[in-house]
C-alpha cells in the first residue's frame, strides 16, 4: 500500500488550559509530546507523510487547509460530556477518514452510565449502578454497601481517591457531593467489586458475514486479543484503587502499582475475559482498537467496569503498550496496523 498524508490529531497536555479551580487531575487524559512524536515517527518509517494537528478550536479550519488523506485520531477533546466525539464529528462532516471509533461510540464510551446501560441490555455483566445528579438523592433499593463513587464523564482514573469506596449513607453523600462539585457532573455510584482487576486490549473490527480476517494475526471474529494485564493495586503509593495518580508513575517506579502481564489466571477466565472484551467493544460500536477494564465481584465472576476506545498510546507507560509488547507486538506494528485497519474500512 502506498504512503498517505496522515494527520496525527491530539490534545497535547501543555497546550490545554484549565480553569483556576480545576481538580488536580484535570490534565490526566491529555497526551505528552512523547506520544505524539512517537506515533508520527513510526508512521514516517512506514512511508507515510505524518504531521501533527492540535485538536483545539482552530482544528476545523486547520484540517481543511491541511487536506490529509486520513487522520490518526487520539484527541480527548477539550470540554463537555461528549468531548471525545468532537473531532470525529468534525471529520465526519468534512468527509475525512480517521482511525478509531466514530461519533456515537466515543460519546457512549465517555458516559460510563450510558455504556453500562448498553451492556446491561446486551446481557453483559456490569455492576449495579445509580446516577446521582445531587448528593441527597435517595439510594435505590437494589443498591447495597459498600459502594464505589466516581465521576460519570471522566477517564484515566480521574476523580477516584481513598474516599471513593463508601460504607454508609454519610460517606456516600459526602463523596457524591465532592464529585458533583469538583467535576461539575453527576456521580456514578456502583456496587463495589472487591476482587482482582484486569484490563484487556484488542485491535480489529467485526467481520461481515463471509468476510475473511485481514491475516492470520486476527481470529475468526476479526480481532486480535492481547494478553490479559492484571493491575496489582496493593503495590505502590496508591493502595486499593487504580486512579490518575497511580497511572502517573513510570513502570519501574517504586510508587507504581504492579503490572502483571500476562496475568496468572485459569484458561477459562482468560477466555471469558476475551469473549466479554469483544462483545463489550462491539456493543458500543468500537472500531480498530480499544481496551476493556474488568473487576471480579464478591461471587468471583468478572464484571465490565468501563471501556476506553481511545486507549493511551504512550510507548513508555500506557496499558495498551504493555499488553501489546507482552504479546510480541512491537509499537511500530501496532500503530501502523491501526492505520491499516482504518484505511481498509474506508477503502483507501
Amino acid at each position: 500500500m502506498s504512503g498517505l498524508r496522515v494527520a496525527v490529531v491530539s490534545n497535547r497536555k501543555y497546550q490545554v488550559r484549565v480553569e483556576a479551580d480545576a481538580p488536580p487531575d484535570a490534565l490526566a487524559e491529555y497526551d505528552s509530546e512523547v506520544t505524539v512524536e512517537s506515533i508520527q515517527a513510526v508512521l514516517r518509517e512506514a512511508g507515510h507523510e505524518a504531521f501533527f494537528l492540535e485538536a483545539d478550536e482552530a482544528f476545523f479550519d486547520a484540517v481543511r487547509e491541511a487536506r490529509p488523506d486520513i487522520c490518526f485520531n487520539i484527541a480527548e477533546g477539550l470540554r463537555g460530556d461528549s468531548r471525545e466525539s468532537h473531532i470525529p464529528a468534525i471529520l465526519e462532516m468534512l468527509g475525512i477518514p480517521y482511525t478509531g471509533a466514530r461519533v456515537l461510540a466515543n460519546a457512549l464510551a465517555l458516559d460510563k452510565a450510558a455504556a453500562k446501560m448498553v451492556w446491561r441490555e446486551s446481557g453483559l455483566p456490569t455492576a449495579p449502578f445509580q446516577l446521582f445528579s445531587y448528593a441527597e438523592a435517595p439510594l435505590a433499593p437494589d443498591m447495597s454497601f459498600p459502594l464505589f463513587v466516581k465521576p460519570v464523564h471522566e477517564g484515566s482514573g480521574m476523580g477516584i481517591n481513598a474516599r471513593s469506596i463508601v460504607h454508609d449513607v454519610a460517606e456516600l453523600r459526602a463523596q457524591a457531593a465532592w464529585v458533583i462539585s469538583t467535576y461539575r457532573q453527576p456521580a456514578l455510584v456502583e456496587t463495589f467489586l472487591p476482587g482482582r482487576e484486569f484490563t484487556v486490549g484488542l485491535i480489529g473490527n467485526t467481520l461481515f458475514p463471509g468476510q475473511a480476517p485481514r491475516s492470520a494475526f486476527y481470529n475468526a471474529r476479526g480481532f486480535h486479543l492481547f494478553p490479559v494485564l492484571e493491575l496489582d493495586t496493593q503495590r505502590g503509593a496508591v493502595k486499593g484503587i487504580y486512579n490518575a495518580e497511580a497511572k502517573s508513575y513510570a513502570l519501574d517506579d517504586a510508587n507504581a502499582p504492579g503490572y502483571l502481564c500476562p496475568a496468572e489466571i485459569p484458561d477459562a477466565l482468560r477466555e471469558t475475559l476475551f469473549d466479554m472484551t469483544m462483545l463489550a467493544f462491539e456493543a458500543l460500536g468500537g472500531l480498530d482498537l480499544g481496551r476493556v477494564d474488568f473487576r471480579l465481584g464478591a461471587d468471583g465472576q468478572p464484571y465490565i467496569v468501563e471501556i476506553n476506545l481511545l486507549p493511551g498510546l504512550n510507548p513508555l507507560v500506557s496499558d495498551m503498550i504493555i499488553v501489546s509488547r507482552t504479546g510480541g507486538v512491537p509499537y511500530e506494528f501496532l500503530i501502523n496496523e491501526v492505520l491499516n485497519l482504518a484505511r481498509e474500512r474506508y477503502r483507501i
